[in-house]
């Protein structure tokens, strides 16, 4: 058994439903915690094992600040005292949370505090739509509850069976340990495979764990957030693409946080332009319009690449070097000349080689270069097997 299951919800309006799942999860020979997270101190008819003034108290002001009175208050409030309680326990062995909209916006950020891999299931009426916002960079399991969490009925009670049984099998059967090898982290786009699959092969020869994580905001989120909580121990960003996005609003921004949580770490980095030839957009209707004359690259029918400008590079690269800069591990950055994708190659669509020019000499100027914090111009496309040995030859260079 993995831990106890956790139960989480307000009671005082989900107390059936709550107390549904964890007799489910007790009949299924899981120890169960309840806890309400309710801003209100009505009576319970499904009393919890922690109750709502219990959780309230993890507040930093006390559990005063929670029973204001005010809804909007009292669930922001809650939401940071219940990540503080269930952050501080050492009997989580995973979570099912129940809730409409307030629920999910007050249990789900504790849920994104936990590890990666401990078992989190969210049974919201909001998970039909876009989820982004809730799940972030973690493995929240979101299941859509189909009727309101307004009571049991006929499908209420197959929904919150599925969930409390899939809860139950993920905390009654152990995950296979894996081999203990050193991981390092990879990002990779399509334009940028060849690349990352090389490299991947060679740090895994070299008794290496890779982690591949795509690179469209969350898995440059995703990465990071391992990156802080220990589980990965150096990184080959070949892919960067996110910055593009976020300097000019494409839907794969990883946000303003991209690259913070290398410096807060320090681990060795190896890094390069992968692929910050585009901004990324859904169908064509839906790009802007102050775009609609660029240069465009349909990847799919759902995706729709724009090439970046000069100027944009000059952002690009400007944002890059504010965030190398803050680096204190040891640092090597790569930038091909050749192309930074398989679409910035000589005779494909996005090359252009002063754009590329343009955000070179950007970080070339404004990286502060020391013995630990390294350019390397490398006279090669991306995706061709001599940047993958630079890249290698830099790898070994910062984790010696």
């Amino acid at each position: 058994m993995r831990g106890n299951g956790y139960v989480v919800g307000t009671f005082d309006t989900k107390g059936a439903e709550l107390g549904y799942v964890a007799e489910l999860l007790r009949a299924a020979g899981i120890q169960v915690t309840t806890v309400d997270l309710s801003t209100t101190d009505g009576r319970q008819e499904h009393p919890p094992d922690v109750t709502a003034r219990e959780v309230a108290a993890h507040h930093p002001d006390g559990a005063d600040a929670v029973f204001t009175g005010d809804r909007g208050s009292a669930v922001t409030a809650m939401a940071v005292a219940f990540e503080r309680f269930l952050t501080g326990r050492d009997d989580v062995g995973g979570v099912l949370g129940l809730g409409g909209s307030g629920g999910t916006a007050l249990i789900t950020p504790a849920l994104r505090a936990l590890p990666v891999g401990v078992p989190k299931l969210m049974v919201s009426t909001v998970a039909g739509g876009d989820v982004s916002g809730y799940v972030g960079a973690s493995d929240i399991a979101m299941l859509h509850s189909v009727t309101d969490v307004a009571g049991l009925n006929r499908i209420s009670r197959q929904v919150l069976g599925n969930a409390a049984h899939a809860l139950a099998g993920a905390l009654a059967h152990e995950i296979p340990a894996a081999e203990d090898r050193p991981t390092v982290g990879l990002t990779m786009f399509g334009v940028t495979t060849p690349c990352v699959t090389a490299v991947a092969a060679a740090v895994a020869e070299q008794g290496y764990d890779p982690l591949v994580f795509h690179a469209v905001g969350t898995g440059g989120r995703a990465m990071e957030k391992l990156v802080d909580d220990g589980q990965i121990g150096a990184v080959l960003d070949i892919t960067t693409t996110e910055v593009c996005d976020l300097i000019a609003g494409g839907v794969f921004s990883a946000g303003e946080e991209r690259l913070d949580a290398i410096a807060r770490a320090g681990v060795p980095y190896v890094g390069s332009c992968g692929a910050l030839d585009m901004v990324n957009f859904a169908a064509p209707e839906t790009i802007p319009p102050r775009y609609r004359n660029r240069h465009f690259y349909r990847h799919n029918p759902q995706v729709t690449l724009m090439r970046t400008t000069e100027q944009e590079c000059r952002l690009i690269g400007t944002f890059i070097a504010g965030k190398l800069n803050a680096c204190e591990g040891p640092v090597r950055f790569l930038l091909p000349e050749g192309g930074v994708s398989m679409l910035d190659a000589p005779g494909q669509p996005f090359h252009d080689p002063a754009a590329d020019e343009a955000l070179f000499a950007t970080l070339e100027n404004e990286v502060h270069q020391t013995d630990r914090r390294r350019l390397l111009r490398v006279p090669h496309n991306i995706n061709d097997p001599e940047f993958a040995e630079v890249v290698m030859t830099a790898f070994r260079e910062v984790t010696r």
